[in-house]
Order: C-alpha cells, then sequence, then structure tokens
C-alpha cells in the first residue's frame, strides 16, 4: 500500500463517501440515543492515541544513473506511537473542523545497496514530531449510534530532534514538514463518550533532504518525500 499513487487514494475516499451517503442516508434515524446528547454539542474534546508506520518516497536524481558505486536506493520504513489532543468544531449536520495538537514518534532509514559487493547501507534517521494538523471531516447519517467517516486535510510537522544541524551525521533531513492527509473511520457513541477508529494516510507535500553535493548518497537523490499510514484511536466527549 505505501506505493499507492495519490489519484488512487482520492477516487478511494470519493467512493467511501459515496457509499455511505447512500447506504446510511436510507437507514439513519434508528436507535441513536447516545448520538443524539453528543449532537447537541457544538464543539468537544478528546485525545487521539495511536501507531504509526513511517517511511520515505525516494525519487533519484540524474547523478543516479551515472555513479558506479551505489545500485538501489530505497526507503524503508518502521512502527511509532502518535500521542495528539483532540478539539472538534461542529459545522452542521455532518461536517467537523478538528484541530489536533500533538506528539509522534518515528523512524525511518534510507537503505543503499552497492554495485560491488551488493551489501546494503542502513542509514537510519530518528525523529520526533510535534505536530499540527488541520481536518475537515465528512460524517454519514447515525443508525445505531454508529456513523462512518471521511477526514481530509494539512499537517505541519516539526522534528524537534531533527539531525539537520549535526555535525556528525553526513545525510541530513530538513525538520519542517508540510503533509495532505487523507483517512477513513467510524465513530461509535457510548453514554459518556465517542470512540472512534480511524485509518489516515499521510504524504509530504515538499523535498525534505537537505542537498549535501560532497557525499555521495546525497547526490543521487533527486527528492525525498515524507510518507505516513496511521492507525489510530479517538476518545471524545
Amino acid at each position: 500500500m505505501c506505493h499507492l499513487p495519490s489519484k488512487k487514494i482520492v477516487l478511494f475516499t470519493l467512493a467511501f463517501i459515496y457509499i455511505c451517503s447512500v447506504v446510511y442516508g436510507q437507514i439513519g434515524g434508528r436507535e441513536n440515543y447516545n448520538f443524539r446528547e453528543f449532537n447537541r454539542k457544538s464543539y468537544y474534546f478528546g485525545i487521539n492515541l495511536g501507531i504509526n508506520n513511517s517511511n520515505f518516497k525516494v525519487y533519484q536524481s540524474k547523478n543516479f544513473i551515472g555513479n558506479d558505486s551505489i545500485r538501489i536506493t530505497e526507503g524503508s520504513g518502521s512502527s511509532g506511537v502518535n500521542m495528539h489532543m483532540v478539539t472538534n468544531l461542529k459545522i452542521g449536520e455532518y461536517f467537523d473542523f478538528r484541530f489536533l495538537p500533538g506528539f509522534s514518534f518515528a523512524q525511518r532509514s534510507l537503505v543503499y545497496t552497492h554495485v560491488a559487493d551488493a551489501s546494503s547501507v542502513e542509514r537510519k534517521i530518528e525523529s520526533v514530531f510535534f505536530e499540527l494538523p488541520f481536518h475537515l471531516r465528512f460524517k454519514s447519517d447515525p443508525y445505531k449510534d454508529k456513523r462512518a467517516f471521511v477526514v481530509a486535510g494539512l499537517k505541519y510537522s516539526f522534528d524537534v530532534q531533527s539531525n539537520s544541524k549535526s555535525r556528525k551525521s553526513l545525510l541530513k533531513i530538513a525538520p519542517h514538514d508540510f503533509q495532505y492527509e487523507l483517512g477513513v473511520g467510524m465513530q461509535m457513541f457510548y453514554p459518556y463518550f465517542i470512540f472512534s477508529p480511524e485509518i489516515k494516510f499521510s504524504r509530504g507535500l515538499s523535498n525534505i533532504l537537505i542537498y549535501n553535493n560532497t557525499l555521495n548518497e546525497a547526490r543521487v537523490l533527486e527528492n525525498v518525500v515524507s510518507q505516513i499510514f496511521t492507525l489510530s484511536f479517538n476518545f471524545e466527549g
């Protein structure tokens, strides 16, 4: 899934919206006892806890073809955790504006395979991100205290553990990053809180590689962008 193009993700999101509108529109309004209580609120707060798989999407430069030492360059991801606050503002019956400031802990790597002996070298980059996501959420009609939703938005992240100013690090990644985000999930209304599992995809909008002309590992790269899958659980009320 890490290599799904953006167009397919957008089409999947639009299809999900359409299906939810049709299905839940036909059967909505039944036995929504807990939903009615929460629906009276114009805003509410909560916490967001999740796990992520962070990676790099790598684009090779024209120097990659001419180099005689590196045969393959690719990103490698690993798991991390997220912790965010949730601020939710209701906009009509079907839309919410959401602001989720918080922290994300992640580890990503760039893996280089050499021509001479086919050995691989992994450059690990550990990060602690302070994140400011802004989302717009579209919700279906409720059914039996449940409703599906899709989210889309933008996120700014700053790596407080960035190696960009370290003299020891040869391959450096910029601390600032802007990403777009798309996700789907389900709200489940209980007497005292709303539980919402959610799957989200994030993709960087700009190159975060700090170019170093003296380092062959940097010269063979044109662009490096962030790519993240997140499974999160929202507890709101």
